[in-house]
């Protein structure tokens, strides 16, 4: 029986600071809830940066790097760099940190798509920062762009030239046909490691019949050259993970994914998701993974090979 690998979204570009106080905003807060994640199962820590001064999505490698040693520095977790960033940014700039940081791990979405986070702009009438409002009502005629050339091109720059290897992020089942495409012309080295998503307004619903649609068609297209984890939007995060889990897949939680911790309960930190689902999967007589354990799953170069 394989070790669940437990992935912890620390802070992401999706929710502002309006929705909870206990979202990490300042470098000091996003290393501190990592090394926390780490401290309490997380063996791989996807990572976003945000401007400290007013809580909004930055691609700055100089505020990366305010976090980046200090994790690596206290935890052996595999470091995540997001190439998403922000619902704003060029592919430009989302490429500044990890193309600085060379880590072991980014993320990297499979198509483009609509991202649409704007039905949150609805819930909330007292802002703390005047961008959030129209950051997020936005959304409502945005497009994600990621193009087979944007795949391409992060593909060549971070995985052939910085041995980055990738969480596929797969939103909706054709994102699945996109990456066995890329395979198809070679750019990825397999086994791959698939980030299967439900929830996200513009992607594929939060029905767990469309998590078990997804897994048979990554399996009929990846056979045995793939490992998948699940996160879900909101509310149906941990439903979600628990099912992966007891499917033999690995799970993502963190305050990127979800802000709360059961209904209509704010998590008050990402390391109490982490400890909620690592004490499921254990009680489903699962073991978790460490991140020694998850770089030899997942093929990665190594936590001495980032430059940070």
């Amino acid at each position: 029986m394989s070790k669940i690998i437990i992935t912890c979204a620390v802070t992401g570009g999706i929710h502002t600071p309006t929705m909870s106080e206990h979202l990490p905003i300042t470098p000091d807060e996003i290393a501190s809830q990592a090394i926390a994640a780490a401290e309490a199962g997380a063996a791989i820590l996807h990572l976003h940066a945000r401007d400290p001064k007013d809580g909004r999505p930055t691609p700055d490698p100089a505020v990366f790097m305010e976090f980046l040693p200090r994790i690596k520095q206290a935890t052996d977790a595999v470091v995540n760099i997001t190439t998403g960033g922000g619902l704003t940014m060029t592919v430009e700039e989302r490429l500044a940190a990890p193309l600085k940081a060379a880590p072991e791990m980014c993320s990297l979405n499979m198509g483009s798509m609509n991202f649409a986070l704007h039905p949150l702009a609805e819930k909330y009438s007292d802002w703390k920062h005047p961008w959030e409002q129209p950051y997020l009502a936005g959304t409502k005629d945005f497009i994600f762009r990621n193009t087979f050339g944007d795949i391409e091109r992060i593909y060549k720059l971070l995985g052939e030239g910085h041995g980055t290897k990738f969480e596929h992020e797969c939103y909706d089942v054709g994102h699945l046909y996109n990456l066995a495409h890329c395979l198809d012309r070679g750019w990825f080295r397999p086994p791959v490691f698939l980030q299967l998503i439900f929830g996200i307004l513009g992607g594929i619903g939060a029905d767990l019949d469309n998590l078990m649609f997804m897994k048979r068609t990554a399996d009929k297209l990846f056979g045995r050259d793939y490992h998948w984890s699940v996160l879900a939007a909101g509310r149906h995060q941990m439903a979600f993970c628990t099912q992966a889990a007891m499917l033999g897949g690995n799970v993502r939680v963190g305050l990127e994914d979800s802000l709360f911790i059961g209904r209509g309960k704010l998590a008050t930190s990402n390391a109490e998701q982490v400890a909620k689902i690592r004490r499921i999967v254990e009680e489903l007589g699962y073991e978790i993974a460490t991140p020694d354990e998850a770089r030899a799953t997942l093929g990665l170069k190594g936590g001495d090979r980032v430059n940070f």
